[in-house]
């Protein structure tokens, strides 16, 4: 995880320790709220004696709220305006109240990225559409937007949910490995996991490798969750990318054989968009094989599987066990070893 220096000089200016302005920079940033045991997994040793306790001088500043949830218990919310002000991150501060799955699924992201410090975080909204589309050049009516309807919010949001998106280096590669996760508290309807990933579906149809990550505290949903992933992003990327491709030819082939008869509106507006969407030597090689001939098809579509070999996408589940609790002994990283489907 990289944090900027000066937002953790920004936060000792307060009245706390390095350490204690790391915790609060990682709370902001991706969760919001925090309970005491993650404090204390993340800090205790450098607990100075005699002072009063971290959340005592939190709650007393004013830079953070004490209240017991349903099913959740004491939970702290870190709501002041100043903290989020002194480390660029205002735009995520909420006023407003939040339901328990919602606390019990950030309680959760929390655990993980404490446990997961190691990787290089896409933190922001804006971190996020300048690695897609500054640098991977993806449009950004590609990326996943949520309409927002609370008062002086945007009128929409990319990458709403907040879920941990970072790159992975723990394998030693050059090649850090784009990982996406989902986070379930157990709580949710089974229905959020794919309402998630369609509206992730276009970002992903763009992507040629990338990991998918499964976050729970309990494995009760990972073989539900391993077949809905492989039935809605892994199986029609390919077979959606082939026939828009056979789509393309045939209007491309009317087009330029001036049979404009056999072309309708939509027809015309879709060929339009193909054309700046389709474009590079490898698509005017399989243009030049293309025979929509049934004899001609199966000789094209592998040469087709040539241009776009499979891609290398991976799913896995992250069992992850509460930081600081009793249940984490034995497991370094908070999680089990994460299981692998393609």
């Amino acid at each position: 995880m990289k944090i900027v220096e000066e937002h953790i000089f920004a936060l000792e200016t307060l009245g706390y320790t390095e350490e204690e302005s790391r915790f609060l920079y990682i709370v902001a940033t991706h969760s919001g709220y925090f309970v005491p045991r993650q404090f204390a997994a993340f800090d205790a040793p450098s607990q100075e004696k005699g002072s009063p306790p971290f959340t005592e001088r939190l709650k007393k500043r004013g830079h953070a709220t004490w209240r017991e949830y349903q099913n959740v218990g004491g939970v702290y919310h870190l709501s002041s305006r100043t903290i989020y002000r002194l480390i660029d991150r205002e735009n995520l501060r909420s006023h407003f109240p939040h339901s328990s799955e919602f606390i019990r699924t950030r309680l959760l992201l929390l655990d993980f990225i404490l446990a997961h410090t190691q990787h290089d975080y896409l933190e922001t909204e804006q971190d996020k559409v300048r690695f897609f589309s500054d640098q991977l050049g993806i449009p950004k009516k590609l990326l996943p937007t949520r309409a927002c309807e609370l008062p002086g919010a945007p009128e929409s949001v990319l990458f709403a949910d907040k879920f941990p998106l970072y790159l992975d280096s723990s394998a030693g590669s050059s090649s850090p490995v784009l990982t996406f996760s989902y986070v379930d508290a157990g709580q949710g309807r089974p229905r959020s996991f794919a309402n998630h990933l369609n509206a992730y579906g276009p970002l992903f149809r763009h992507l040629r490798s990338f990991r998918f990550l499964y976050i729970a505290p309990s494995p009760v949903r990972f073989e539900s969750a391993r077949g809905r992933f492989s039935l809605l992003v892994q199986t029609p990327v390919e077979e959606v990318l082939l026939d828009e491709l056979e789509r393309y030819f045939e209007l491309r082939t009317a087009w330029e054989g001036k049979r404009f008869g056999e072309l309708s509106m939509d027809d015309l507006e879709w060929l339009d968009q193909a054309n700046q969407r389709f474009t590079g030597r490898e698509i005017d090689r399989l243009y030049a094989a293309w025979d929509h001939s049934e004899a001609g098809r199966e000789p094209w579509r592998r040469l087709f599987s040539e241009v776009y070999p499979p891609r290398a996408i991976e799913f896995r589940t992250c069992l992850v066990t509460p930081a600081g609790s009793k249940d984490s002994k034995g497991t370094q990283d908070g999680t089990r070893q994460p299981e692998r489907l393609f």
